[in-house]
């Protein structure tokens, strides 16, 4: 990513020394930047997101399969995700999931902003950046919370959700279920043991886990 730089130029001259001539440097050109449609996240962040310059651009850990970086600028921080291998679908459901979240104003989730194609492959999602306390002693607080998300999410198709979505890479399936076990039990549980089964050519960790009682 390319941060929004202003013209730089340069003029010094040396003092004149005995012996030596006057030497002076020519002003430099100014940097060269990606032109925006070069960089998608940097055209919305730099339009639609108001901002009229990307002060800063600094790597988030957390994550294994995407990238992650904090992008801050005179309207704000964004928080980005980038993958350079899968496509939009897998932040698109991100993003659904996310809105669906945000929607129950229960617990505080990151509002999501665009989802789009890399110019040369890949995703990005941008989102609402949010700034996390040192604290982490409320831990029966966030408990309540997630208790009263998912009663604020309830839905009267039942258990699942109206996209699937993915855990990392692996594809998560949420089909709707009227019965919380049996989608627990099939879409969650059973499809592991079912790609565990694809993966590795042996039947016998899929049989060993259906022999469980569901």
């Amino acid at each position: 990513m390319v941060a929004h730089v202003g013209l730089i130029s340069l003029s010094v001259s040396l003092l004149s020394m005995p012996c030596l001539p006057r030497i002076g440097f020519t002003k430099r050109r100014p940097f060269p930047m990606a032109a925006l449609s070069d960089d998608p996240v940097q055209e919305w962040i730099l339009t639609e997101g108001k901002a009229t310059r990307i002060t800063g651009i600094r790597p988030v850990g957390g994550g294994c399969i995407n990238l992650a970086n904090r992008y801050d600028t005179d309207a704000g921080s964004f928080f980005v995700k980038t993958n350079r291998s899968i496509g939009p679908p897998m932040f698109e459901a991100e993003a659904i999931g996310l809105d669906a979240m945000y929607e129950t104003r229960t617990i505080r989730v990151p509002k999501p902003f665009k989802v789009g194609p890399l110019r040369n492959g890949g995703s990005y999602i941008i989102m609402e950046y949010i700034e996390f306390g040192s604290s982490r002693s409320n831990q029966s607080v966030l408990g309540r919370k997630l208790a009263e998300m998912h009663k604020a999410g309830k839905s009267d198709k039942g258990f699942g959700f109206p996209v699937n979505n993915t855990v990392g890479s692996t594809p998560q399936i949420n089909t709707w279920c009227s019965d919380w076990i049996q989608f627990y039990g099939e879409h969650r549980l059973g499809y592991q043991l079912k790609l565990a089964q694809d993966q590795y050519g042996d039947s016998t960790i899929y049989q060993r886990g259906y022999s469980f009682p569901h």
